[in-house]
């Protein structure tokens, strides 16, 4: 039987989990820079989104109902209904499995559909060809480059953009349950 994947909100009680997965080696430098790493920051990030859970979240992926990853969102324009999503972070040891694609169109229905978001957006580092590959397969459209955006790893960087809307959605169809 194929693993199960699902996501959820997270708790104070995947606190340890969190900061043990984004600070791991293999995953540390994919993620943005000033992203919250220490069991304070992801505490209060989970705090931010139990006190407004329309506005920000942290979410864990499961597989088989264990924490295998994360990936958070934030709203970034109320009028427009538009989220930034970030932090996919998946255990090194279960990759290559298409884990984070299903838990990827997990979070777009539930963000659109259930807290009615018009437009999701990410931005991927160009050197991480492996979430390049990912959000395009998980039904993101690319749409831009900012060229030289970031300073990592002693060197100038581009941040690659892309974007998904409702309608998007029928063209990403979850995993078959069956």
């Amino acid at each position: 039987m194929p693993a199960a994947v699902t996501i959820r909100r997270a708790t104070a009680d995947d606190v340890a989990f969190l900061a043990r997965l984004v600070t791991g080696e293999e995953v540390a430098p994919f993620l943005a820079a000033v992203r919250p790493s220490s069991a304070d920051e992801i505490r209060a990030e989970i705090d931010r989104g139990e006190a407004d859970p329309e506005a920000s979240g942290v979410f864990v992926i499961e597989l088989d109902g264990e924490p295998a990853g994360t990936m958070s969102f934030e709203r970034v324009n109320r009028r427009s209904r538009i989220a930034n999503l970030g932090g996919l972070a998946l255990d090194p040891a279960v990759r290559g499995r298409g884990i984070a694609d299903e838990a990827a169109r997990q979070f777009q229905r539930h963000l659109i559909h259930e807290l009615s978001f018009h437009r999701l957006q990410l931005e991927v580092y160009a050197f991480n060809e492996p979430a390049l590959r990912h959000a395009e397969r998980a039904g993101f459209v690319r749409e831009g480059v900012r060229r030289k955006a970031y300073w990592r790893n002693d060197t100038w960087v581009d941040g690659i953009l892309f974007g998904l809307v409702a309608e998007d959605l029928e063209q990403t169809p979850l995993a078959d349950a069956s």
